[in-house]
């Protein structure tokens, strides 16, 4: 009878343990808004490094995620459409980069408000964009010298 006590006691430690980590992953992942949200596209020479589900972020707090990357074939350019959380309003002068989070960190879509007393609507095009920058290119520009 001690084992069978034995096991229930572990599988219900087991069972308390796992809603516990259910609980926190519904709480902390969702925090952009949990669903109330609107979407924004944006224009980048290059996304490298950037993919669905990568965060975008205002002021270091993440306020959405990318949903959607595209080429536009008549601009050769990458189209990139993400959600920003309903209750943050984006001054419509804002620009928008690809950061990264540091040399062996990942890339994250960073928005840099304006000051424009006008908001951005859900569909709109945020035209002042940065893309990322490649630390390679960079590398091989320093070790050649060149000034391109």
């Amino acid at each position: 009878m001690s084992a069978v006590r034995t096991e229930a006691l572990v599988g219900a430690a087991v069972l308390v343990a796992a809603a516990s980590f259910l609980v926190y992953a519904t709480q902390f992942t969702e925090r952009d808004g949990g669903g109330d949200s609107y979407d924004l596209t944006a224009s980048f020479r290059s996304v490298e490094g950037v993919s669905v589900g990568t965060d975008v972020r205002l002021a270091g707090v993440k306020i959405g995620t990318v949903t959607d990357i595209t080429l536009d074939p008549a601009r050769f350019r990458a189209l990139t459409e993400f959600s920003v959380a309903g209750d943050i309003e984006l001054p419509d002068d804002s620009a928008v980069v690809i950061s990264s989070e540091g040399l062996l960190g990942g890339n994250f879509v960073e928005i840099l408000p304006g000051g424009s007393p006008f908001n951005f609507e859900a569909g709109d095009e945020i035209e002042d964009t940065q893309s990322s920058v490649s630390l390679v290119s960079l590398l091989l520009k320093f070790v050649s010298g060149g000034d391109e």
